[in-house]
């Protein structure tokens, strides 16, 4: 029994001893900034970065190939964390939101068959390509809202995905669950969007839905910054040069603009400095600008739609953008958590 126990602590003292020198021989320095970086990161590995998880991106930050900024998941928090880790200046991120490029639903696509089966558009697809007559639009089962980490999404009553900007974090989780590539991450700034994906002739459109795009060249003509330009029959936004001015918005006859910027203020002239030039009147593409040459000008917010046109013209800087409530009056843009119309609502 002795000599059992003295072989088998004589083999234990010398298997410790030899993992205790391999652990030193073989050890692997530990870059205690790179694990730093890392607890900076949010930690859910959503590849939005456009690295396979936290740890490359980490790894990417700390040899210097990608900025500090390059997670667009954890906000101004992780970028001012991971700059004070560098010791360098916190870069601002481009904040993106997702959007769903379809808002046909129940009460605009018309169906092609009814059908049934997983409450998955993944599993839906394959069956003669989910039941909508639109081979582009959304099946509205929500996959995507299943995919998304934060509850930032949500389906409505009319069979559409919703997405609470308040919450998206632009992860970019809920694009690859969508089977139609309906989701992409847009930048928060771009307010106006094109929210249709289908490639087809407008006379096949209007055929299957009462708000897809139906290439009519409004946009194109409206447009005063030359921003929007028809590919394949579908309308596209170049956001370097759209300003958010909301007139395509208005004119779009399907409704298939639109706009994201809330309630928009009105302008208003300022008695003082306005010298009744009429470059304002001129310019303004809803004639919501009145006037005589030398006197005051004035303007009806009922036809305002808060695109600044007149704002960016005035020499004598005597245009005031004011919410709705300064007028105690007028008109707002309706704007709900949800892909809305631009929606005229009286107030006052």
């Amino acid at each position: 029994m002795l000599a059992a126990i003295l072989t088998l602590g004589g083999m234990g003292a010398v298997a410790g001893l030899g993992l205790g020198f391999a652990s030193k021989r073989f050890a692997v320095a530990v870059d205690a900034r790179l694990e730093e970086l890392l607890g900076a990161l949010p930690g859910i590995n959503c590849g939005a970065c456009g690295f396979a998880g936290c740890r490359p991106c980490a790894d990417a930050i700390n040899t210097g190939a990608a900025k500090v900024n390059a997670c667009p998941v954890g906000g101004e928090g992780t970028v001012i964390a991971l700059a004070t880790i560098m010791g360098v200046e916190p870069e601002a991120s481009i904040k993106q939101y997702a959007r769903i490029f379809c808002t046909g639903g129940v009460q605009e696509a018309r169906r092609a068959f009814q059908y049934q089966g997983m409450d998955d558009c993944n599993a839906a697809v394959l069956v003669s390509g989910g039941g909508k007559a639109c081979v582009f639009g959304c099946l509205g089962l929500g996959s995507c809202v299943s995919a998304c980490p934060y509850d930032a999404m949500y389906m409505n009553e009319n069979a559409i995905p919703v997405v609470i900007d308040s919450r998206c974090t632009g992860c970019t989780l809920c694009a690859p669950a969508c089977p139609k590539d309906l989701i992409q991450m847009i930048p928060a700034v771009a307010e106006v969007q094109v929210l249709c994906n289908s490639t087809h002739k407008g006379s096949e459109v209007k055929k299957v839905c009462t708000v897809g795009c139906i290439s009519c060249d409004i946009c194109v003509k409206v447009c005063p910054y030359e921003a929007i330009t028809i590919n394949a029959y579908l309308a596209e936004i170049d956001y370097g040069k759209c300003t958010n001015c909301g007139l395509c918005v208005a004119k779009c006859p399907d409704d298939t603009i639109l706009d994201f910027s809330g309630v928009r203020p009105r302008s208003y002239i300022l008695p003082e400095p306005c010298t009744g030039c009429t470059l304002c009147r001129d310019v303004c593409p809803t004639n919501a600008i009145s006037g005589e040459l030398d006197k005051l000008h004035v303007v009806d917010v009922e036809k305002c739609i808060g695109c600044y046109m007149c704002k960016v013209i005035c020499p004598e800087n005597a245009v005031d953008m004011r919410g709705p409530g300064a007028y105690g009056g007028g008109v707002r843009v309706q704007a709900e958590p949800v892909p809305n119309r631009l929606t005229l609502v009286q107030i006052g």
